[in-house]
């Protein structure tokens, strides 16, 4: 008997440290896996392995809480089982070779605060759920192919810091709710073809005597900077 109760002791201490994320999370890292071709990744993940091995995962109290893999030769389009992954706060694949266009379900990821996915070949339209993201305290998504317009439900993201669609192929009228956004402290959209550049820019002017309407060069001492680049026809 007392041997038994040794042996049970020994299985409740252990259980902690056997314990995995969720099976609906597990599906959704191994979907991004398989559908961005994960075996020509540059560091791979050991699918064999407990998440928390995985080369740029973070888990924290059973849930994957961050993933961060630049430069790490991810080819293909982005699962929308990544919904599953519901603790979600960081989501950094930039300069990678990620194509097609962005999963509506990542609307879904309210603990994000930070989505980082320049350098990419991403397409179509930034999905109006993303205004959604309360949390959202970085939008990075330069340098791909998006199109259409900024969709307005955007103005929502009220923790907004970083604002980064600068190089794609967006259109339209820039949402004015954006610029009025308090925590807001960059702001790059230039090579687009925005129709009302001028109206956003004299509104960031009356927030802050640190903006450089060429874009350019931004002053390195200021400790909050909203930059915004005029399309040619306001130069």
């Amino acid at each position: 008997m007392k041997r038994l109760l040794t042996i049970l002791f020994s299985l409740l201490v252990t259980l902690p440290v056997l314990a995995q994320v969720p099976n609906s999370e597990l599906q959704a890292m191994q979907d991004l896996y398989q559908q961005t071709q994960g075996d020509s990744w540059n560091q791979q993940w050991d699918l064999n392995e407990p998440v928390e091995n995985w080369a740029g995962v973070t888990v924290k109290d059973n849930h994957v809480t961050e993933i961060r893999m630049l430069f790490n030769n991810l080819n293909g389009e982005l699962p929308e089982s990544l919904e599953n992954l519901t603790e979600l706060k960081v989501l950094e694949l930039s300069f990678n070779k990620i194509s097609g266009e962005l999963p509506q379900s990542l609307g879904n990821l309210k603990n994000l605060e930070i989505i980082a996915l320049n350098g990419n070949n991403i397409t179509g339209e930034i999905p109006a759920n993303m205004g959604n993201l309360t949390a959202l305290k970085q939008l990075h998504l330069s340098s791909n192919r998006f199109s259409g317009t900024i969709p307005s439900q955007l103005e929502n993201l009220e923790a907004l810091e970083v604002f980064n669609v600068f190089d794609n192929n967006l259109v339209g009228t820039i949402p004015m709710g954006l610029s009025t956004i308090r925590t807001l402290r960059e702001f790059m959209v230039a090579e687009n073809n925005f129709g009302n550049a001028s109206e956003i820019s004299t509104i960031l002017l009356s927030n802050s005597a640190n903006i450089n309407l060429e874009g350019n060069t931004l002053n390195p001492s200021a400790k909050s900077i909203i930059a915004i680049e005029t399309s040619d026809d306001d130069n």
